[in-house]
């Protein structure tokens, strides 16, 4: 190899000695015999010689060989390294590429989340607008059947609803009327037609005027409505209309008819389409046909009442029916207000509850419908 070629050149060999050019007399001999030595030492120098020769030139060959390998090497490996730095950067530009594709199919998946979130919670807000809407609307269609149901019950031959028969009203009072034609009773007490009859005269004929304290009460009680008689509004109603109207003889069962009214319990019938039934408590008690059980007076008693399911009746005069229809009829009007079945403005509504006060107030006083 190159190494051992430079550590044989760096050791030259013996050529031979260094010859006198002028020997002197006593080495004669030995020049001569030096001669002799002398050629052989030369044969030999020269193949040493040639041999060296040999050594440098295969030493160079080897050199060129060596580093021609070397130089294929060192391109192959450049070559090598050029096409893995291609792949790297296209393996990079893969990466690149697949993690944007991620980034916005993740955005894609988030953002259809979302819309699927807001469309449900859409759907699931008109589902609930509507559930609310159906709501009211079976509790107004069970309050107006219920309503039908009482009239059709309480429309007999003999005593015949006129809210069911329009046609056995004069001309006059169903257009005064015709404004609430819808507002049918849900108290069993409204099963009398007469009662509604019980009417002023036309608006037109008669002058109004709105009491400031009266209307702001109202105003007050329609913004929240309620039947709690602790409010201002209803306060004054039950101790100027309604306690008075409903103050009776018999004090026990006027308080029970009361009761009853405000619970939207009481049940008044005629007594002509009804088969007697057997009285669990005494005639004297009830009253009978002859005799009003609320005031205790002999009256001719066309209608009974019943308290709740008790399935007592009590036989009560014209003037007692008149008087207790009247209540009921306020009771159900302020009742379909809380509801929120009456569509009307409030100065059209105060003046209906004025009316209802108006109808207590001559009931109170003995005035009735000679049909009742």
């Amino acid at each position: 190899s190159q190494a051992n070629f430079e550590e044989d050149s760096q050791k030259q060999p013996a050529v031979g000695r260094w010859k006198t050019l002028m020997p002197s007399k006593g080495s004669r001999e030995e020049s001569e015999t030096g001669c002799q030595d002398a050629g052989g030492v030369d044969e030999t120098q020269s193949t040493e010689q040639l041999n060296v020769s040999r050594l440098r030139s295969s030493s160079v060959e080897i050199r060129e060989k060596g580093s021609e390998f070397l130089k294929e090497e060192l391109h192959k490996a450049q070559k090598e390294l050029k096409l893995k730095d291609k792949e790297c950067e296209r393996l990079s530009k893969v990466r690149e590429q697949l993690e944007q594709e991620l980034e916005e199919l993740t955005a894609s998946l988030f953002e259809e989340a979302h819309k699927m979130v807001r469309e449900a919670n859409t759907k699931q807000a008109a589902s609930e607008k509507q559930l609310r809407e159906a709501r009211g609307k079976i509790d107004m269609l069970q309050a107006e059947v219920t309503a039908l149901k009482t009239l059709v019950i309480t429309s007999t031959p003999s005593s015949p609803n006129r809210e069911l028969h329009p046609q056995l009203q004069s001309p006059s009072k169903a257009v005064f009327r015709k404004g609430h034609g819808r507002n049918k009773s849900t108290s069993s007490a409204m099963v009398s037609a007469a009662s509604q009859n019980v009417t002023p005269e036309p608006v037109s004929h008669e002058c109004k005027e709105v009491d400031s304290i009266l209307f702001a009460e109202f105003q007050a009680w329609k913004e929240s409505p309620t039947l709690d008689k602790s409010c201002s509004f209803l306060d004054r109603i039950y101790r100027e209309d309604v306690g008075p109207c409903l103050d009776f003889t018999k004090q026990e069962l006027s308080e029970l008819v009361r009761v009853a009214v405000e619970q939207n319990t009481l049940t008044i019938e005629p007594v002509a389409s009804q088969t007697l039934p057997v009285v669990k408590v005494s005639a004297e008690e009830c009253g009978g046909p002859k005799k009003c059980a609320l005031s205790g007076l002999a009256r001719t008693c066309k209608h009974r009442i019943m308290l709740g399911d008790s399935g007592n009746y009590y036989y009560i005069s014209p003037s007692c029916r008149a008087r207790i229809t009247a209540v009921c009829n306020f009771f159900t009007y302020i009742r379909y207000i809380q509801q929120g079945l009456v569509r009307q403005d409030v100065e059209l509504m105060y003046w209906e509850v004025m009316r209802l006060r108006r109808e207590m107030s001559l009931a109170k006083l003995g005035f009735y419908p000679s049909e009742m």
